[in-house]
Formats: C-alpha cells, structure tokens, sequence
C-alpha cells in the first residue's frame, strides 16, 4: 500500500468531511480512492459525519428525497426541523467546550 495511512496515527485530512466525503460534480457525494485504500477510513468518516457537517449531509439526503417524490412534505418538514434541532445542539456543545 503506497498511501499514507500506513502508520497508526491519523493523517491530516481525518475527519474533514469535504476531503473524506467530497460532492462530485452531480451533486452526490462520494468517497475518494486515496481514502478507501486508508487504514482509518471507517473512523475517520464516522467523525466527519458526527460532526455539524454530517447533519447537512443529512439535510441534502432529505432534499433528495423529497425532490425525487420518496418522501412527503410534512415527513420532508419532520426530518429537516429534527436535523434542525441535532445541528443546533452541535454547535452548542461546540461553542461550550472551547469555553
């Protein structure tokens, strides 16, 4: 294995959700090759998920979902105001801990 991941430390791109998870040009978002062939890829992208990132991951699935006709309006309503709410704690707990 040529890549970088080779050592049991995380490299430097661990856990950034626009380098681990990127959107391609159609919008979807997909894992790069460099990443699959990482020792850390499964961490690495459970932490930029967890992450106020991750909850707008979420929010563009919902979208999708609702543009594509799989979901409903007030379902589409529901899952946006709870993703809301997670991204609202997030970046409250974000704020506390620097403190």
């Amino acid at each position: 294995m040529t890549n970088k991941c080779i050592d049991k430390k995380y490299p430097k791109c661990f856990g950034e959700l626009e380098t681990v998870f990127p959107k391609t040009k159609d919008g979807l978002r997909n894992t790069p090759e460099t990443c699959l062939e990482c020792l850390h890829k499964t961490a690495c992208l459970r932490s930029a998920m967890g992450g106020a990132g991750g909850v707008k991951v979420r929010e563009e699935i919902v979208d999708r979902a609702y543009d594509s006709g799989m979901m409903s309006f007030l379902e589409r309503w529901s899952k946006k105001k709870e993703l809301k709410r997670k991204l609202k704690k997030r970046i409250k707990g974000v704020h506390q801990r620097r403190e």
